[in-house]
């Protein structure tokens, strides 16, 4: 019997989610080898928190729904978003100057902002 003309690749990938949308990523092994950036919208969504702290703190406005009225944004977002500008110091410098990836979505990082500091690294990049 002659020998087949097609060769079988198998490639392990999974779906996971990250930034909030489902994507096709290598396993976690060949995963940690890849240099890859941060998510922009991430990166954007810490920046946006702490304008937002930085004014509520210098008294620009006085209530989170004088915010949201001044960003055009729903009062419960703005609420949900804000709390990034409470993450721990490590895990700032870990996504904002390292840019190490996140395994978690931003709605879930809005979360772990409320743990207490030293269980946040574990929770965003573990």
């Amino acid at each position: 019997m002659p020998a087949p003309d097609t060769l079988r690749v198998h490639i392990s990938l999974e779906l996971r989610r990250r930034g909030g949308r489902p994507r096709i990523l290598p396993p976690k092994h060949v995963e940690a080898a890849m240099n890859r950036g941060q998510d922009p919208h991430l990166l954007r969504a810490i920046g946006r928190a702490w304008g937002w702290r930085q004014r509520l703190e210098r008294g620009d406005v006085a209530t989170l729904a004088d915010l949201a009225a001044d960003e055009g944004l729903s009062d419960r977002y703005v609420s949900r978003l804000l709390r990034l500008a409470w993450l721990a110091p490590e895990v700032l410098e870990r996504l904002v100057i390292h840019r190490e990836p996140s395994t978690i979505s931003i709605y879930d990082l809005c979360f772990v902002a409320s743990l207490p500091w030293d269980e946040q690294p574990g929770k965003v990049f573990d």
